[in-house]
This record gives structure tokens, C-alpha cells and sequence, in this order.
């Protein structure tokens, strides 16, 4: 009778074990380990970044106020380096990420050609370049650039420019995400530019 119990005894105990296994194993296989999700190009290797500078502000300083809506309201001057090898054209994109109803655009501009380095003062509001250049509707729906005007506080402004594999078969006129779309895949590198504004 003592053998039968101690049996008995053993068997409960191996059967909660190999429970106790099973669940472990089950829980294991519920909770995957969490995936990579970086941003990457079309040929599978992340977008490298290059760099984008301006004579007017440096990095994260206030923006001139001839370059806002306080004052001739143009563009500023804008260079930046060497680009990895394949590019065919860049894009540049100009946004306010503070404005009080979202991000607000502020110039888009693309198809500058593979060989430019830089962006002068005061680009005019045509919507195409002599240079083939084509530029989109900002956050006002006007072509070309709107320079910052901030309702209040201060406000930071991006200024991102793409190194493409591609020209983009847009036409001028384009608004920010149809250029986004139409980047997807393409994106060789980028750099960015951040200049502050505060009106007075």
C-alpha cells in the first residue's frame, strides 16, 4: 500500500513537471524576440549621412530674420558635400515639426541635379529652374519657399536634404508627401540642417 502511494506521489509530481515545461516552452514561443526596424534603401544598407551647412545660421542658432516672414522673406544659402556614388538627383524638404497644428512645410524643392553642391540666397518661387530644378507647394500652397513665422515661442526649423538613386517623375508642384512617396526605395543618404526662429 506505502509502494502504491509513493507511486502515486511520483506520478503527480512528474506530470506538473512537464507541465510546468510545456508552459515555459509556450511562453517562450508567444514572445518573440523583437525585430530590427531601421530605416533601409533599396539595395538593403541604411541611408549613410552626409553633410548640409549654411553661411547664414549654424547648426541649431537662430535663423537671420532677412530669411522669415519679419523680413525679405528668401531662402538661405545652403551647400552641403560629396555624395555616395549613384546619386542622380537630390531633394530638399523644409518643415516647422512645432507649428501648433503639426508639422507645417516650408519649402520643397527637388530633382536638383546630381552634380549641384549648393543652394543660393533667394532661390526664386518659379516652379521650374533653368537647371531643371523643380519646387512644390509649401504649407501656404504657394510654390517655393516661406520663410519661418511662428505664431509665438520659439520654433525649430529642418532642413533635410536627400541624396536619390533616381530623378522623381513628378511634376512641378508637388506637395511634401508626394515627394516622400515617390522617394521610398531610393534614399542613397541624407543631411540635415536645424535653425531656430523666435519673432520679436
Amino acid at each position: 500500500m506505502r509502494l502504491y502511494k509513493a507511486l502515486l506521489v511520483l506520478c503527480v509530481l512528474c506530470g506538473l513537471g512537464i507541465l510546468a515545461a510545456c508552459n515555459s516552452q509556450t511562453s517562450t514561443l508567444e514572445t518573440p524576440a523583437p525585430m530590427d526596424v531601421s530605416p533601409v534603401i533599396e539595395n538593403g544598407g541604411e541611408a549613410m549621412v552626409f553633410e548640409l551647412t549654411s553661411d547664414a545660421f549654424v547648426p541649431k542658432a537662430a535663423i537671420p530674420g532677412k530669411y522669415t516672414c519679419d523680413g525679405d522673406d528668401i531662402s538661405p544659402p545652403l551647400a552641403w558635400g560629396e555624395p555616395p556614388e549613384g546619386t542622380q538627383s537630390f531633394v530638399l524638404i523644409a518643415d516647422d515639426p512645432d507649428a501648433p497644428v503639426g508639422v507645417w512645410v516650408h519649402w520643397v524643392i527637388y530633382n536638383l541635379p546630381a552634380d549641384s553642391r549648393s543652394l543660393a540666397e533667394a532661390i526664386s518661387s518659379d516652379k521650374e529652374l533653368p537647371d531643371g530644378t523643380l519646387q512644390g507647394r509649401n504649407g501656404w500652397r504657394r510654390i517655393g519657399y516661406g520663410g519661418p513665422c511662428p505664431p509665438s515661442g520659439t520654433h525649430r526649423y529642418f532642413f533635410k536634404l536627400y541624396a536619390l538613386d533616381v530623378r522623381l517623375d513628378l511634376n512641378a508642384g508637388a506637395g511634401k508627401d508626394k515627394v516622400l512617396e515617390a522617394m521610398t526605395g531610393h534614399i542613397l543618404a541624407e543631411a540635415e540642417l536645424i535653425g531656430t526662429y523666435q519673432r520679436q
